[in-house]
Parts: structure tokens; C-alpha cells; sequence
């Protein structure tokens, strides 16, 4: 692979295995420090909401109004952006709630939960656990790979902003699965998995592109990937932030992403 490529997937998978954190903390916390959480989580979301709208938005319109002039152009930005949405919110339609990695849970979650109940919980989240971790992290593992391969500069922030996003995602993962079974080792292996799903799906994406990589292409590429990151935010980190701490926190945090986005891009021009 050139090496841009490979940089590209560092940072995919150091994005996608930060759930491994959140399963250190699964283990070894005995409270979930909720205002961190929603700090980060909502740091996270400023950074994704202001690099899709003000630099990948910009960058899809750029390559799709250069190819197509000024009116098709902006039409096919604006349906391609509109189309990432789409996409991951059928995503989440398709994910039941019990097995979505999304719905996330505190360390202190499941502990008085009754054992035959443990039992069915795992049982299902056995049947549906890979599906549902590697649907909904593939568009996350080739939206961070995308805009690295365009700008490594934009890439890491991305592969930051969604590594924070992945931290509550592993303890989500790992609480039930570890209070059902007692086993750490089979609690971490799922979030480990859950993980994995974002550089495997960076590696399907660049394998079914690759030949067709050009301006127009990348062009609807970083449009979807830009109405995808949008749609996580708010749909998934900001209530999310919300619901682990104080609203304010969340939106401090929100500002905090925004500011230190616009400074980086500027900065590294």
C-alpha cells in the first residue's frame, strides 16, 4: 500500500481500538465518571459537526461543482450529503436497541440484574452482536479512513473525535457481557471485535473504490461522509452527552470541539 494509505489506516484503527479503553474502564472503575463523559462526548461531536460542515461539505462541493459546473454540482452535493444521512439512519432503524453498541450503558449498569435474565440478555447479544457492531462502525471506519487519505491534517482530528466516541462504546459493549458472564477476558474479545469493525470497514471501502478513485468520486465520498459524522452527533453523542451528565457540560464540550477544530484547520493550512 503507498504510504498515504497506510497512514490512513493507522489512524482508522487507532480510532476503532479506543474501545478498548472504555473496557479498562469497564473493569477497573467502579463508577462512571459521567462528567467526563459528557464533556468528551460532547468535545467530540463539535469537532465531527464543525469539520463536516465547514471543511469535507466545502471540499465534496469544490470537486462535484468543478466536475459538473455550478447548479448540477451543488445538487449533487447537497443529495449526496442528504444520502449519508439517510444511510446511517436506516443503519440505526435496522439495529435493535438491546444489541446496538450505541445504546450506551455506566459500569455500574446490570449489577442486580437477576442471572436467568443475564443469561438471555448474552444469548442475545451472542446472536446479534457481531451484525450489529459491524454495520454501524463500517461507515465510521471509512469516514475517518476518507479524510485521511484527502487530508492527513483533517484525518486525525477525525480519527481523535471518533476514538473519544468509541470510549463509551467499549464500556457499552463490555458491561453486560461482563456482568452476565463474569469473564473480562470475554468482555474485552467483544469490544476488541467491536473495534476491529472500523479498520475492516476502511479496508472494504478503499477495496471497492480503489479503481475508482478520482474527483468526482471522492467528491460523494466526503459529501456522505460529511451527512454521516453530522448524523452521529447529534443523534448519537449529544443525547448521549446529555444523558451522562449536565446539559451545559455537553455543550461547553460542544463549543470546546468547535473551537479547537477551527483553530487546527487554520493553523495547518
Amino acid at each position: 500500500m503507498p504510504n498515504d494509505v497506510l497512514f490512513a489506516f493507522g489512524l482508522t484503527l487507532f480510532a476503532g481500538l479506543a474501545t478498548g479503553i472504555g473496557s479498562a474502564i469497564a473493569f477497573f472503575a467502579k463508577q462512571t465518571n459521567t462528567k467526563f463523559l459528557s464533556l468528551s462526548l460532547g468535545f467530540s461531536a463539535g469537532v465531527m459537526i464543525y469539520v463536516s460542515l465547514v471543511e469535507i461539505f466545502v471540499k465534496a462541493q469544490t470537486a462535484l461543482v468543478a466536475a459538473y459546473g455550478v447548479k448540477p454540482g451543488n445538487w449533487f452535493t447537497i443529495i449526496a450529503f442528504f444520502g449519508g444521512i439517510a444511510l446511517i439512519a436506516l443503519i440505526d432503524q435496522l439495529v435493535p436497541n438491546i444489541e446496538n453498541p450505541h445504546e450506551l450503558k455506566g459500569v455500574e449498569d446490570l449489577k442486580g440484574t437477576q442471572p436467568t435474565e443475564r443469561e438471555r440478555k448474552l444469548l442475545r447479544m451472542g446472536t446479534f452482536t457481531a451484525l450489529a457492531i459491524a454495520i454501524h462502525n463500517f461507515p465510521e471506519g471509512l469516514a475517518t479512513f476518507a479524510a485521511a487519505l484527502s487530508d492527513p491534517t483533517v484525518g486525525i482530528s477525525i480519527a481523535l473525535a471518533i476514538a473519544i466516541h468509541n470510549i463509551p462504546e467499549g464500556i457499552s459493549v463490555s458491561v453486560p457481557i461482563y456482568y452476565a458472564t463474569g469473564s473480562k477476558r470475554k468482555a474485552f474479545y467483544y469490544s476488541f471485535l467491536s473495534g476491529l469493525s472500523e479498520p475492516v470497514g476502511a479496508l472494504i471501502g478503499y477495496a471497492l473504490l480503489y479503481n475508482f478513485f478520482n474527483d468526482t468520486v471522492m467528491g460523494v465520498l466526503f459529501a456522505v461522509v460529511a451527512g454521516i459524522m453530522v448524523f452521529i452527533s447529534l443523534d448519537e453523542l449529544l443525547p448521549s452527552a446529555q444523558k451522562y451528565g449536565e446539559h451545559h457540560l455537553s455543550i461547553y464540550g460542544l463549543v470546546m470541539g468547535m473551537m479547537v477544530m477551527a483553530v487546527s484547520l487554520v493553523m495547518f493550512m
